[in-house]
């Protein structure tokens, strides 16, 4: 055999027995996570300490809930969903479009009334929204958004609602319309207290009982391309990290 072949011989061999005792590394992917617009500032929180301890990454779908809903339905390919509200992960149930033992509640958001810091009119109650320096106010669109719904309820429960009609600017989502106040667009927004933690910005709690309970549940779609990911991503959410971090951005906590 010329010296040359049997070089090449030797190398195959070589190379046929690295690649058969050598372990192959974990397969690492990628959830897509479809939220709620008022998870915008602690999901990527939680997701930096999940990714940590599994290597996993996640790409978010931040949304109005009512939206990310149609999403699922036309079957966009998502690994867990975590709505603003109980009813959407209920009505997707009945439509047999999501694993029925993935269902949980995460979370029960509040709303505030947000101003920017440098505002000067001050604003205490939902009944100041009658002030004539108010000219703007900002809400999330109560077609599709739960936390635009709850201003809507709240709004109905002091009997302000038809009243303030000629104020009032829809944002797509809760996200927006806290984004039309911190710009200066309106001067206030009925917002979610968990996009106000940690930021500037003048601020007062919304009373719970003026509205129903904005009770947020999450589940994996049953034609999630990765369901046993995305449930140790739900059970994380829902376990000691997951649930300091909810209570840090101003969620009560289910249980």
């Amino acid at each position: 055999m010329k010296p040359a072949l049997k070089f090449f011989l030797f190398l195959l061999i070589g190379l046929f027995i690295a690649c058969g005792t050598s372990s192959p590394s974990p397969d690492r992917i990628t959830l897509t996570v479809s939220a709620a617009a008022n998870l915008n500032e602690v999901f990527p929180q939680i997701s930096e300490r999940w990714q940590e301890e599994t290597g996993h990454s996640i790409a978010f779908n931040f949304g109005s809930t009512g939206q990310l809903v149609q999403q699922i339905e036309r079957g966009a390919p998502v690994d867990l969903f975590a709505a603003a509200n109980r009813q959407a992960i209920e009505d997707l149930d009945q439509k047999g479009l999501i694993a029925s033992d993935t269902k949980a509640l995460y979370a029960i958001g509040r709303i505030i009334l947000w101003q920017r810091p440098e505002s000067a009119v001050e604003i205490q109650t939902l009944e100041d929204l009658l002030k004539p320096e108010i000219q703007r106010i900002a809400i999330a669109n109560p077609d599709h958004a739960p936390y635009g719904v709850a201003a809507r309820e709240a709004l109905q429960t002091v009997g302000l609602w038809e009243i303030l009609q000629p104020k009032l600017i829809y944002g797509e989502n809760i996200r927006q319309a806290q984004y039309y106040a911190e710009t200066g667009n309106v001067d206030v927004a009925i917002t979610a207290l968990s996009l106000s933690i940690g930021k500037s910005g003048q601020w007062v709690l919304i009373p719970a009982d003026l509205h129903q309970p904005l009770e947020q549940m999450l589940a994996v779609p049953k034609n999630a391309p990765h369901p046993q990911a995305a449930q140790e991503f739900a059970n994380f959410i829902n376990g000691e990290q997951g649930r300091g971090l909810m209570e840090k951005y101003g969620f009560v906590l289910p249980g």
